[in-house]
């Protein structure tokens, strides 16, 4: 990380990706359940940390 700048890294990137993308996902579950749409947004910031933690390591 050294080498990068902050301006440089963008797997920060990944978490509202992975938020947006649970919460897209979740408004298809909404009218179903309340819980499924509070599990797709809390699936979906998981997927982004993963994610931003396999991109930081190349």
């Amino acid at each position: 990380m050294s080498e990068k700048s902050e301006t440089e890294d963008k797997s920060t990137w990944a978490i509202g990706g992975g938020l947006l993308l649970g919460l897209g996902i979740g408004f298809f579950f909404l009218q179903a359940s309340v819980l499924a749409f509070v599990g797709c947004l809390i699936g979906g910031l998981g997927l982004g940390l993963i994610l931003t933690a396999v991109i930081s390591r190349f």
